[in-house]
C-alpha cells in the first residue's frame, strides 16, 4: 500500500499533470494580479480508496466517475458543492485540482485544524504545506481567499504551487475508509473571494471569514471576566472562586454587562483526594461541596458563573461498549448512551446556574493528536468508531457539537481544543490558540500574540475569538504582561484574566481596571500591521490608532 505521504505527493503531481486550462481571471487594470475562480469546477479529480488510488474521468453535468466512485459538482448560491457517492467502495480521501498561473503570488496563509500553536505565518510556496479549511494568497497588492464553508462533512485542507491549487477532503471514519453505502455525502461547499483594491490582507481575510460562515452564533454582548487556571492550576476551591468573584467585580466597570467568574479544571470529583471518579461531573469534590450555592454567592457579589468540563473523559464504571476503540480512556460519541451522558452532564451545569460552559479536549480525545501533530492526517490509520465506518469523522464531530449545544440551552459555550471550522455556528466562543502561561512569558508571547494576530479576523465572523487569558502572577514581570493585557483589551476580542492575590499591586489594579473597562464594551477589531514579516506582530491598529509593542525584550 502506498504511504500517505507518497500518495499526496504522487497524486498532487498527477492532478497537476492531467489538468486542463482552468478558469483564470486577471483583474481589470492589474496585469500582475491573478485570481483563480474555483466556481467553474476543478480540472482534475482523484480519490484514494481502501484498494488503491483512482483518477476520475469527466462525465458531464459536473460529474466525475471512475472505479465505482462518483464526485459531482453542484452549483449553489455563492458556492460550489462537492458531492460524493461510492455505493460499494470504501473511500479515504478526495482530491480536487484547479490549474492556474499563481507564480505571481508572493505569500500564502492557511488556518489550523483546531487551535494555533504559535505556528501561524505567511510563507512562500511550500507545495506540500497543509493549510486546513482556507488559504489566503497575497500577490503584493490584493489577498484572494479560497476555502470551504463552515460545518463541512469532511476534514478539508488546501495545498498550492505556482501551477494551481489542490483541495483535499479527508472522508475517513476515524482512521478507516468511510463506507457510505447508498447515501450521497455533501463533502463541502467550496467558496472563493477575489481581493479588493485598497483592501488590506487582514480586511480581505475578515471579509472571507464572513463569507465562509453565513450564520455564526455570537454572544449578545462582549464576554470578559476571570478564569482561575493560570494562577491556581487546578488547586482551586469554592472559597477561591468566591474570592475571584470579589476581585473581578471590584476591578470591572459598573453596568449591565457583568463579568464572568469561571472555575477551570479542579472542581470535579476526579480532581479531589480520590481519582476513582474521573469523568464524573454530577457533583463537586470536597473543595466544591455545593456548586449551586456557589453560583448564587457569585451572583450576589455581582458576577456570572462559568465552569470547565472535559466531556469525553471516560469514568471507570462505564460499559466497555461506550469506550472509543482507539483509546479506552475516552468515550465514543457515536454511542447513543454516551451522547445521553454528555447531554446530561452539560445540562446539569446549566441547571446549577452556570451562565457559561467551557468544554475542552474533544479534538485530542477523539484523534489522539494535538493540532500541530496532525498535518495531512488528523489521526493514525486503522481504527474507527463503535458504530462502524458509516460516517466521516467530521459528521461525528458535528453531531457531538450539536449535542453539547442543545444541552447547554441558553448558556454561552466556549469550545477549547475544538475543530474550529466545525465549531463556527454552534458555539458562541472558541479558543483560537493553545494555552498561554502564568509562569512562562515566552509561551504567552508565542501562543497568544501569534494566534490573535493570525486568527483575530475570525472574531465576529465564526464566533467570538478567545485569545486566552492574561495570567496575572508574580512569576511574569508586569512590564511584559501588561503589554499582552493591553493588546487583548484593545483588540475587540474576549478578555479573561487569572488573578493571583499576591500579584495585585497598585499598578496591576490600575491597568486591569482600564483593560476591563475596554473589554466590557464593543471595540473595533484590532489589526496586525507587520504580520507578513513577523510571527509576533508588534505593530497594531487598535481602537483607530497605531500601537507598538516590544515583545522581544522578554527573552531573558
Amino acid at each position: 500500500m502506498t504511504s500517505r505521504r507518497r500518495f499526496l505527493q504522487q497524486n498532487t503531481g498527477a492532478l497537476v499533470a492531467t489538468a486542463l486550462p482552468g478558469s483564470l481571471i486577471v483583474r481589470n487594470g492589474d496585469a500582475q494580479g491573478t485570481f483563480l475562480d474555483l466556481g467553474h469546477g476543478p480540472d482534475a479529480v482523484c480519490v484514494r480508496t481502501a484498494s488503491g488510488d483512482q483518477q476520475l474521468r469527466r462525465a458531464g453535468g459536473g460529474r466525475w466517475d471512475g472505479g465505482g466512485v462518483s464526485v459531482r459538482m453542484v452549483d449553489m448560491p455563492g458556492a460550489l458543492r462537492v458531492e460524493l457517492t461510492a455505493p460499494a467502495v470504501d473511500v479515504l480521501r478526495v482530491g480536487l485540482r484547479w490549474r492556474g498561473q499563481l507564480n505571481r503570488t508572493r505569500l500564502l496563509l492557511g488556518d489550523a485544524w483546531e487551535r494555533g500553536y504559535g505556528d501561524f505565518e505567511w510563507r512562500g510556496f511550500v507545495p506540500d504545506r497543509v493549510m486546513p479549511w482556507y488559504m489566503i494568497a497575497w500577490d503584493g497588492t490584493r489577498a484572494d481567499g479560497y476555502g470551504v464553508r463552515t460545518g463541512a462533512a469532511a476534514l478539508c485542507f488546501w495545498q498550492a504551487d505556482p501551477a494551481g491549487i489542490t483541495l483535499w477532503a479527508d472522508v475517513r471514519s476515524g482512521g478507516t475508509a468511510v463506507q457510505l453505502g447508498e447515501r450521497a455525502l455533501n463533502l463541502c461547499d467550496v467558496v472563493c473571494r477575489a481581493g479588493r483594491g485598497g483592501e488590506s490582507a487582514f480586511a480581505s481575510l475578515r471579509a472571507f471569514c464572513h463569507q465562509m460562515c453565513a450564520n455564526p452564533r455570537l454572544p449578545a454582548e462582549p464576554v470578559y471576566g476571570s478564569n482561575d487556571w493560570y494562577w491556581a492550576y487546578g488547586k482551586n476551591s469554592a472559597m477561591s472562586a468566591l474570592a475571584d468573584a470579589h476581585r473581578i467585580v471590584d476591578l470591572s466597570p459598573v453596568g449591565r454587562n457583568r463579568p464572568f467568574v469561571v472555575i477551570d479544571d479542579g472542581w470535579q470529583p476526579g480532581r479531589g483526594t480520590s481519582r476513582s471518579a474521573v469523568g464524573t461531573w454530577d457533583r463537586g469534590n470536597e473543595n466544591f461541596p455545593d456548586l449551586p450555592a456557589l453560583v448564587g454567592d457569585v451572583r450576589r457579589v455581582g458576577g456570572r458563573m462559568g465552569a470547565w468540563i472535559r466531556p469525553l473523559e471516560a469514568p471507570g464504571d462505564v460499559p466497555d461498549s461506550w469506550r472509543l476503540p482507539r483509546d479506552r480512556s475516552v468515550l465514543d460519541p457515536t454511542v447513543a448512551g454516551v451522547r445521553e451522558k454528555i447531554s446530561g452532564d452539560i445540562a446539569r451545569l446549566r441547571d446549577w446556574g452556570m451562565d457559561l460552559i467551557k468544554h475542552d479536549y474533544t479534538s485530542f480525545d477523539l484523534f489522539g493528536r494535538w493540532g500541530f501533530q496532525m498535518g495531512a492526517a488528523v489521526t493514525r490509520d486503522g481504527w474507527t468508531f463503535a458504530e462502524g465506518a458509516r460516517r466521516t469523522s467530521a459528521e461525528v464531530i458535528n453531531e457531538l457539537y450539536q449535542t453539547i449545544r442543545t444541552a447547554a440551552g441558553d448558556a454561552l459555550i466556549i469550545g477549547c481544543n475544538t475543530v474550529s471550522h466545525l465549531s463556527a455556528g454552534s458555539f458562541e466562543m472558541c479558543r483560537i490558540g493553545d494555552d498561554v502561561s502564568g509562569t512562562e512569558w515566552p509561551r504567552t508571547r508565542r501562543m497568544g500574540v501569534n494566534s490573535l494576530a493570525f486568527r483575530g479576523a475570525q472574531h465576529g465572523a465564526f464566533y467570538a475569538a478567545d485569545p486566552d487569558c492574561v495570567g496575572v502572577t508574580t512569576a511574569v514581570p508586569w512590564e511584559l504582561n501588561r503589554q499582552w493585557l493591553d493588546l487583548v483589551a484593545r483588540s475587540g476580542t474576549m478578555l479573561f484574566v487569572s488573578l493571583a492575590t499576591d500579584a495585585l499591586g497598585a499598578d496591576q489594579r490600575r491597568d486591569l481596571r482600564a483593560a476591563l473597562a475596554l473589554a466590557a464594551k464593543p471595540e473595533p477589531l484590532g489589526e496586525p500591521l507587520d504580520w507578513m514579516n513577523s510571527t509576533w506582530p508588534s505593530r497594531w491598529k487598535l481602537t483607530g490608532a497605531e500601537q507598538t509593542y516590544d515583545w522581544g525584550k522578554a527573552d531573558g
